[in-house]
């Protein structure tokens, strides 16, 4: 057994770990049907799949012919809606996945991938599909990435897909093993990969030159703390930013069993090798105060998830997601606090609370370059009744980063269990007229509304308009 020599593959598999002699990389269910993708064996020209509803005993099958990509793509049809089905890929010799499970029924959106919450195929991992990251690269093709979580597990796993047709259809790519709360980006043209090495683990960052096929061995950044009861690294996919020659990030220290998590910056000059552990400096992490000008009155979680935005003064600021459940008011303020661009190491200082009713799940806040206008995509809060719900998905827009306005509901769910259904961490950019999203999607009887089953691609139109 040889040495680790890169940070992907086409199937990550622990050792002594059975997944079966077939790779199943990919499912997208639909109210009545399902496809599936999984990886060639070599000279196998035949593929059996299998399938019956989980509460019966007899199985289906039909005969799926090989491609000659490395890929074989199959869709079963004519299913019950709303039903759990067991499948499993086989060959006429008798190699075979491991058995699957797919539930058919509607889901908002182009699925890029999806994971039944029993389905323990990941479970080295996690159970639930998080953290979606999206990028245009620059030979045109989109690349999608998620991380299977679940709590107290090794969370460690992420999956990477690409769409050469603008996200109607979608290919597994790779395997990226250690990974958890990536972030795709392109740099002088090439992608890297920024993230950690499991929940409060070591942040890690890996460059690859082939679109994700292969990446090259991490480089470790910062040491974390690698337990989910002692503080290390939080991250979560934000925005890459260019500012003052450099380009910065953001990132927490904390864990939620310590009592929160401090925002920091972390930052490299442009023209250095950001493979290089010494091109990067960090900010000192800064702990709330309950006693700074605006917060919430009570006991708060802290902060978390901030993300970098230049504002109208020219200023590269951090707006971090605010914790207030407890507190009063109990939803509907953010954080703005200042980066000191000249003195990378500085810890950020704070400066005002700002009305935003997306304040309790990650979001993206990015500038429209063509009429200057602010744009984020939230899981919306409508109520203190609602403070916990994710099941309003909106665009909002401001002119000057103090003041908000809805937009448009891209999805409305408020009339559905609030329990099972979401849209959250909503990773997305402008492109031409239209913005580009990628949501950790909750729907079709997933786990809960936070423990989500798809990774779901979507296209605004036209959205200054709206």
């Amino acid at each position: 057994m040889k040495a680790t020599t890169s940070w992907s593959y086409r199937e990550y598999v622990p050792l002594l770990y059975n997944r079966g002699e077939i790779y199943v990389c990919r499912l997208a269910p639909e109210p009545d049907s399902f496809s599936v993708d999984w990886y060639n064996i070599d000279g196998e020209k035949t593929y059996i799949l299998k399938y019956r509803k989980e509460t019966e005993e007899n199985w289906n099958e039909i005969t799926v012919p090989g491609s000659d990509y490395v890929q074989t793509s199959a869709t079963v049809s004519g299913l019950d809606t709303d039903c759990d089905y067991v499948f499993y890929v086989s060959t006429p010799i008798g190699k075979r996945s491991a058995e699957r499970l797919v539930r058919t029924g509607f889901s908002e959106g182009i699925t890029v991938n999806y994971l039944h919450p029993r389905d323990n195929y990941y479970a080295f991992s996690g159970n639930f599909l998080c953290s979606p990251s999206l990028v245009r690269h620059p030979d045109g093709y989109l690349l999608a990435s998620m991380d299977l979580h679940t709590g107290n597990r090794p969370q460690n796993l992420t999956l990477l897909y690409r769409s050469d047709d603008n996200g109607s259809t979608w290919k597994h790519v790779s395997d990226i093993y250690p990974s958890f709360w990536g972030k795709l980006f392109i740099h002088k043209n090439e992608l890297y990969l920024l993230s950690v090495s499991t929940e409060y683990g070591d942040l890690l960052i890996g460059k690859s030159t082939d679109g994700g096929k292969t990446f090259c061995q991490p480089t470790v950044l910062l040491r974390g703390g690698c337990k989910t009861d002692e503080n290390g690294v939080h991250k979560n996919p934000q925005p890459v930013v260019y500012y003052n020659h450099r380009i910065w990030n953001t990132m927490e220290w904390g864990s939620w069993k310590k009592g929160g998590h401090a925002p920091m910056v972390m930052s490299a000059d442009v023209d250095s090798d950001l493979l290089d552990a010494h091109s990067w400096l960090f900010s000192e992490p800064v702990q709330y105060n309950p006693n700074w000008e605006g917060t919430a009155v009570g006991r708060s979680a802290g902060l978390l998830e901030g993300c970098p935005v230049i504002a109208p003064d020219g200023k590269l600021y951090v707006i971090t997601r605010y914790e207030i459940r407890n507190c009063e008011p109990s939803y509907g303020l953010a954080l703005v606090f200042r980066v000191d661009e000249n003195n990378p190491e500085a810890p950020l200082e704070y400066k005002r609370a700002m009305k935003f009713d997306g304040n309790h799940s990650k979001f993206v806040i990015k500038r429209d370059e063509k009429t200057g206008t602010y744009y984020s995509i939230i899981a919306r809060i409508k109520d203190s009744d609602n403070k916990d719900a994710r099941n309003i998905c909106s665009l909002v827009k401001s002119e000057d980063l103090v003041n908000w306005v809805l937009v448009k509901d891209i999805w409305n769910y408020e009339n559905s269990p609030k329990a099972k259904v979401g849209f959250q961490y909503v990773d997305w950019f402008i492109e031409n007229d239209d913005i580009l999203l990628l949501s950790r999607t909750a729907m079709n009887d997933a786990d809960t509304f936070h423990n989500s089953n798809y990774s779901k691609f979507f296209i605004i139109k036209d959205f200054r308009n709206l």
